[in-house]
C-alpha cells in the first residue's frame, strides 16, 4: 500500500501516523533509534507490506500491469489502490473528509519533523504542496505518480503504457481492491490490539 493508506491505517494515532509514513526510508535495525511508539508504526508498516504481498487479490492485480513494468507492477498497483481507497465511501465518505484527514497527516507529521529521515524530509515539502494524499482521487494525480515511478526506477523509461492498462483494467482492479482492502483493515485492526 501507499502513503495514503498507511496514513489510514494508523487509525489517528499520531505517532504510529509517523512511524507508518516514514517506515520506507528506514532500513533494519535503525528503527530501535525511535520512540517506541514510533517503532510501532514502523512495524505496522512493515506488517502491512507482508500481508498485502502476500494476498492474493494483490497478486491477480499485478498481473495486470505486469507486462509492461514487470517486477514494479507492485509499486505502480499499491498506488491505485490508494485511488479507490481516496474513493472508497466506507472510508472517506466525501472528498471534505478525505481533504481534512489529508490536511491533518501533514500536521501530524510536521509536530514530529525532528524524527524525519533524511530522504523523507527532502520529499515532504513536495508531498505536502502538491497535496499527494487528497489528489490520488483523481485519474491525473495517479498519473503523476506513475511518472515519478518511472523517473526513479532503473529500467523503466515512461508509465505512459502502464497507465493506459490501468485504465483499461479500472473495473477489474477496482473489484480485486474491494477483495483486498476490507481484509487488509480488519488485519491492522487485530494486529493494533
Amino acid at each position: 500500500m501507499n502513503y495514503l493508506a498507511h496514513a489510514y491505517l494508523s487509525f489517528n494515532e499520531p505517532t504510529v501516523v509517523v512511524g507508518n509514513i516514514i517506515s520506507d526510508f528506514i532500513k533494519g535495525k535503525k528503527q530501535y533509534e525511535y520512540p517506541i511508539p514510533i517503532q510501532k508504526g514502523i512495524r505496522l508498516h512493515r506488517a502491512i507490506d507482508t500481508f498485502t504481498d502476500n494476498h492474493s487479490a494483490v497478486r491477480e492485480a499485478k498481473q495486470f500491469l505486469k507486462p509492461v513494468v514487470g517486477l514494479y507492477s507492485g509499486a505502480f498497483i499499491d498506488i491505485v489502490f490508494d485511488h479507490y481507497l481516496a474513493l472508497d465511501t466506507n472510508c472517506f465518505e466525501s472528498t471534505n473528509l478525505l481533504a481534512s484527514f489529508a490536511e491533518n497527516t501533514y500536521k501530524t507529521l510536521e509536530n514530529h519533523e525532528e524524527w524525519f529521515p533524511e530522504n523523507f524530509k527532502k520529499m515532504f515539502p513536495y508531498m505536502k504542496q502538491n497535496n499527494w494524499l487528497y489528489n490520488y482521487q483523481f485519474a491525473w494525480g495517479i498519473e503523476k505518480s506513475f511518472a515519478n515511478i518511472a523517473r526513479r526506477a532503473t529500467y523503466l523509461s515512461s508509465s505512459g503504457e502502464c497507465f493506459k492498462l490501468w485504465e483499461e483494467n479500472y473495473d477489474a482492479i477496482h473489484q480485486l481492491y474491494n477483495t483486498f482492502f476490507p481484509e487488509l483493515k480488519q488485519y491492522v485492526l487485530d494486529t493494533l490490539d
